[in-house]
C-alpha cells in the first residue's frame, strides 16, 4: 500500500470541480481530481450555457443578493474566455455574446420603466426592432425587447477545454473498489494498492456529495434538491434564439437556447417557469405545455418535422429553509473533519465565485501548496471520458 500525499483531492468532475482543479493547479497546489462516471455529466452538461448577471433575478422590481453577488460574472467570464483571468478558456466555444428579453404588449410599460432604472444602468438596453433577433422580426410581434449583458458557451466545449488543460491530474474512480476512510479527524481516499492522503478533500460532485458526506459519517453540510423538467426540441427552423420571454411571473416564462445536435439538425432547449411548473408532469403532458407555449410565443414560425424529449434533472445545492434558491455559491467543512470542505456552485455563471471562495476557506485553514505527488502512480485507474450533450443522448 503506497501513500500518496497531495495538496488537493477533489472528487467530482462537473464544472464545479474541474474549474475549482484549473484554478487551484494554477495557484501552485497540487490538486488531483477524480469522477466516477463521465465529466460534465448530469446537471453540469444539462445546462442551456448561460453566463448571466442576474438581471433575471431582479425582475421583481428588486437585486437580491444573489444578483449583486453574479453581476460581475459575464466580464469574468469573458476575461477567461480571453485568457487574461485565474483559468484559461480559450478555446471554448461562444455560442452568443447576446441574451435576450422580451415582454408582450401588454407588459412592455412595465419593463421599460424598471429596466430604465438606475440600478440596472449599464446591464440592460431596449433595442430598436430592426435589431430584434431574427425570430422576433415579424409584423406579428408585439412586445419590446432587451439585450442583457449575458452571453452563452456550448458547455461540452466548456467541459473539454477545462479537462484538457491539467488532463494529467484526472482520474477515474470505481467506488465497488474505492472507498473513503477516517482517522482522528481527518479523511482519505483509499484505492486498490494507493491512499491518497490529502490537506484537503474536496467534494464536488453535484447530488453525488450527499451520499459522499454520508459515506464520512457527517451530519453535513446537509443538500436540498430543486428538480426541473427542461423540453427540448429538435426542429428544421434555422435560425437561434437566446432569450427569456417574460409573462406575469417575475421569473422568465420560457427560456430558450439554441444548439446543434452531433447530426447538425437545430435543438430548441426550453427552461423557465415551462421547466420549474411542470417538473411533475407526464413528459406526453409537458410536451403539449412547450407546443401551446411556442404556438402561442411564435404563431409565425413554422418548426417542421419536429421531435420532441423532455429532460429531468435534479439541481443539487446546500439545504436553505423552504427549499429557497441560495443567493451565491457555497463552500463549508464537513462537520467533524478537519481536512474536508463541501462545494456546490449553485449554477453554472458562479463557477469562478466558488473557486474563489475555496481558495480563501484554504487560506483560512493555513492550506498552502507543499506536495508533488507523484501521479503516475494512479495510471492505472484510466481517465473518465466526456458527457454526451443530452440532445444527442435522447435522441440516439
Amino acid at each position: 500500500m503506497q501513500d500518496l500525499q497531495t495538496d488537493i483531492a477533489i472528487i467530482g468532475g462537473g464544472i464545479a470541480g474541474l474549474w475549482a482543479l484549473n484554478q487551484l493547479r494554477n495557484s501552485g497546489y497540487s490538486a488531483i481530481l477524480f469522477e466516477q462516471e463521465s465529466l460534465g455529466g448530469y446537471q453540469t452538461i444539462a445546462s442551456q450555457g448561460m453566463i448571466h448577471g442576474g438581471v433575471k433575478y431582479a425582475l421583481g422590481g428588486s437585486l437580491s443578493g444573489g444578483s449583486e453577488a453574479i453581476s460581475a460574472m459575464p466580464d469574468l467570464w469573458r476575461r477567461c474566455l480571453q485568457g487574461e483571468g485565474k483559468v484559461d478558456l480559450r478555446g471554448t466555444r461562444v455560442l452568443s455574446e447576446d441574451f435576450f428579453l422580451w415582454s408582450g404588449a401588454s407588459l412592455t410599460s412595465r419593463f421599460t420603466s424598471f429596466f430604465a432604472s438606475k440600478m440596472l444602468r449599464g446591464r440592460v438596453e431596449k433595442l430598436q426592432a430592426e435589431n430584434y433577433p431574427l425570430p422576433l422580426r415579424d409584423p406579428q410581434f408585439r412586445g419590446q425587447v432587451y439585450r442583457l449583458v449575458d452571453l452563452v458557451l456550448d458547455v461540452p466545449s466548456l467541459v473539454e477545454v477545462l479537462a484538457q488543460r491539467h488532463r494529467e491530474a484526472i482520474f477515474k474512480i470505481d467506488w465497488q473498489q474505492a472507498k473513503l476512510e477516517r482517522d482522528n479527524g481527518k479523511a482519505s481516499l483509499l484505492l486498490p494498492g494507493c491512499r491518497i492522503s490529502p490537506e484537503c478533500l474536496l467534494l464536488t460532485a453535484g447530488t453525488g456529495n450527499e451520499t459522499l458526506i454520508e459515506q464520512l459519517g457527517a451530519p453535513g453540510p446537509a443538500m436540498q434538491r430543486r428538480p426541473l423538467q427542461q423540453v427540448i426540441v429538435k426542429h428544421q427552423y434555422p435560425e437561434v434564439l437566446y432569450a427569456h420571454a417574460m409573462g406575469s411571473n417575475p421569473s422568465p416564462r420560457l427560456t430558450i437556447s439554441s444548439h446543434r445536435s452531433s447530426d447538425g439538425q437545430a435543438i430548441w432547449y426550453l427552461g423557465g417557469d415551462l421547466a420549474t411548473e411542470g417538473v411533475n408532469d407526464e413528459p406526453a403532458v409537458l410536451i403539449a405545455k412547450a407546443k401551446r407555449e411556442l404556438s402561442q410565443l411564435f404563431p409565425w414560425l413554422d418548426f417542421g418535422e419536429s421531435q420532441w424529449r423532455t429532460l429531468k434533472i435534479d439541481r443539487a445545492e446546500p439545504k436553505q429553509s423552504n427549499l429557497l434558491k441560495p443567493d451565491q455559491a457555497f463552500v463549508a467543512p464537513v462537520v467533524g473533519l478537519d481536512n474536508v470542505l463541501a462545494a456546490w456552485p449553485t449554477k453554472l455563471t458562479l463557477s469562478p465565485n466558488l473557486a474563489d471562495a475555496i481558495e480563501t476557506k484554504l487560506a483560512a485553514l493555513n492550506i498552502q501548496p507543499r506536495h508533488q505527488p507523484e501521479l503516475s502512480l494512479l495510471s492505472d485507474l484510466g481517465r473518465p471520458g466526456f458527457a454526451p450533450a443530452p440532445w444527442d443522448s435522447l435522441f440516439a
